[in-house]
C-alpha cells in the first residue's frame, strides 16, 4: 500500500538490475487495438498504474471482456469495432488524458452517445485539440467551454475520412485520429506540425491494420481493424529515464535497465543525458510489435551543464531532467517546455518550487528554465498531485546526504506504484 509521504535518507548508491513497469503509452494502444480485434489478444506485462486501470475499465464499460491471470496479464476479448455497446453510465477517465483523448477517438465512430470525465485534474486539461479535428470527420464532440474541457459527450458514426492538419505536436491525438480514421469512410490523412511518438502506427502495422507511415509528419489511415496478438510490453522508457538519472547523480551507481522499450522517439533523455556527460548505454536485443526492446547501462558520473530542447516525445522526463540539472556543474537551460503547463501540474512552476527547496536557484519563463546546478541539500518535498514531480524528488532525495522527505507520494499510483520497493532493492535497502 502507497502511504501518504515518503522519507528517504541518502545517498544511497544504486547497483544491480531493475525491470520498471510496462510502457504506459503502449499498455493504453495495446488495449484499444485488443478491443477493436475480432478475438483473443494477450497482454503481459501491462503497465500496473492507475491511469491504464482507467482504459481497462473504459473498454468493460463498452462491452469488451477482459481477464486478468495474473496481476499484469489480461485476455482481451474483442469484438471488432461494431461489436462495441453504448455505456449505460459516465466512462471515468480517473487523472489519465491519455484514456479520454485515445477514447474520444475511438468513440467518434460508433452510432451512440458516450460521456467522458475525470478528476479535478483532467477536467482543467485541454481537449479541444482533440474535439475539433474529429469535428472535422463528421463526429459531434462537445464539452464545456465549447469542447475545450472535459467532461466530453461524444455521438459518433458517419465519419468521413479526409486530409486533417492537426495543430498541436501530439502523439495522443494523432492516436486518436487514426483510431477514427479505422471507422471513416474513404482515407484519412493525419498531418502533425512536427513528429510525435509513434507506438501507435509501429502497432496497429504490425497488426495488419490498414495504417501506413507517409513521412514522419503524415500518416495515412483506411476502414479496416488490427488482428488479434500476443505481447510482452517493454518496460516504459519515462520510467527508465527516473534510473538513469538516479544512478548518474549518486556517487558509485552502476545498473542495468532491462527489457525497455528502446523506440527512438523515447530516447530523448538519453541524449540530453549525454550530452551532460553521463555514461549511458543503449542495446537492442529484439522487437516487439515494431518496437525495439534492449537494455540501458548506467554509471554514475559527473555531470555539466547543457541546454535541452525536447521534442513531444521527451516532455514527460523533464522533471527528472530538471534534477539532474540541479546537480550539474554550470548552468543548464531547458527550452520550449510550454506544454508543461497543462499536465497534471504546472510543472514549470512546480518543478521551479521544489528544486528551490533544495537549494538550487532556478529562474522560470513561460516556456522555458534554467536552473544554476551546485550542491542540493535535503528538503521537504511536495507532490502537488502530480507523479512525475513526486518520482523526480524521490531521485533527488535518494542522491543528496541526509533525509528527505517526500508528501503527496500517494500520486505515484498513477504510472509507479512500486518505486520505492525498486529503488530501495537498488540501494540495498527500503524507503520508509
Amino acid at each position: 500500500m502507497i502511504g501518504p509521504e515518503i522519507t528517504i535518507a541518502g545517498p544511497r548508491p544504486l547497483r544491480g538490475t531493475v525491470r520498471v513497469p510496462g510502457d504506459k503509452g503502449i499498455s493504453h494502444r495495446a488495449l484499444l487495438s485488443a478491443s477493436l480485434a475480432s478475438g483473443r489478444s494477450t497482454i503481459r506485462g501491462l503497465a500496473d498504474g492507475d491511469d491504464v486501470q482507467s482504459t481497462r475499465r473504459a473498454i468493460e464499460q463498452l462491452g469488451v471482456r477482459v481477464k486478468a491471470s495474473e496481476p499484469s496479464t489480461v485476455a482481451v476479448l474483442g469484438t471488432g469495432a461494431s461489436g462495441l455497446r453504448e455505456p449505460d453510465a459516465v466512462i471515468d477517465c480517473g487523472n489519465s488524458g491519455t484514456t479520454m483523448r485515445m477514447l474520444t477517438g475511438l468513440l467518434a465512430g460508433r452510432p451512440f452517445l458516450s460521456v467522458l470525465g475525470g478528476d479535478s485534474s483532467l477536467q482543467a486539461r485541454p481537449m479541444g485539440r482533440v474535439a475539433r479535428p474529429l469535428r472535422a470527420l463528421g463526429a459531434r464532440v462537445d464539452g464545456r467551454a465549447e469542447g475545450e474541457l472535459a467532461p466530453l459527450v461524444i455521438r459518433g458514426g458517419g465519419l468521413t475520412g479526409r486530409r486533417i492538419e492537426l495543430d498541436v505536436v501530439s502523439a495522443q491525438v494523432k492516436t486518436a485520429m487514426i483510431l477514427a480514421g479505422l471507422q471513416a469512410e474513404g482515407v484519412t490523412e493525419v498531418v502533425e506540425p512536427a513528429p510525435s511518438r509513434d507506438h501507435t502506427e509501429r502497432m496497429l502495422e504490425a497488426l495488419a491494420a490498414p495504417v501506413t507511415r507517409l513521412d514522419d509528419r503524415t500518416t495515412r489511415v483506411e476502414a479496416g481493424a488490427p488482428t488479434p496478438f500476443e505481447v510482452d510490453v517493454p518496460g516504459d522508457p519515462s520510467s527508465a529515464a527516473l534510473f538513469a538519472v538516479a544512478a548518474c547523480i549518486t556517487p558509485g551507481s552502476s545498473i542495468v535497465v532491462e527489457d525497455v522499450c528502446l523506440n527512438p522517439r523515447r530516447l530523448g533523455f538519453v541524449e540530453a543525458l549525454r550530452a551532460m556527460g553521463a555514461r549511458v548505454d543503449a542495446e537492442q536485443t529484439s522487437e516487439r510489435l515494431g518496437e525495439p526492446v534492449g537494455r540501458l547501462t548506467v554509471e554514475a558520473s559527473p555531470l555539466v551543464a547543457t541546454t535541452i530542447r525536447p521534442d513531444e516525445g521527451m516532455i514527460d522526463e523533464i522533471p527528472v531532467l530538471a534534477v539532474a540539472a540541479a546537480f550539474a556543474d554550470g548552468v543548464t537551460e531547458i527550452r520550449g517546455v510550454a506544454e508543461l503547463r497543462v499536465k497534471e501540474s504546472d510543472r514549470i512552476n512546480t518543478i521551479g518550487q521544489e528544486l528551490t527547496q533544495m537549494g538550487v536557484a532556478v529562474e522560470t519563463k513561460q516556456d522555458a528554465l534554467t536552473i544554476r546546478g551546485g550542491k542540493p541539500r535535503p528538503a521537504m518535498f511536495k507532490s502537488h498531485g502530480d507523479h512525475r514531480i513526486a518520482l523526480a524528488a524521490a531521485v533527488a532525495a535518494n542522491a543528496m546526504p541526509g533525509e528527505s522527505t517526500v508528501r503527496g507520494w500517494r500520486s505515484v499510483a498513477v504510472s509507479y506504484p512500486r518505486f520505492a520497493d525498486d529503488l530501495g532493492t537498488l540501494a540495498g535497502g527500503t524507503g520508509s
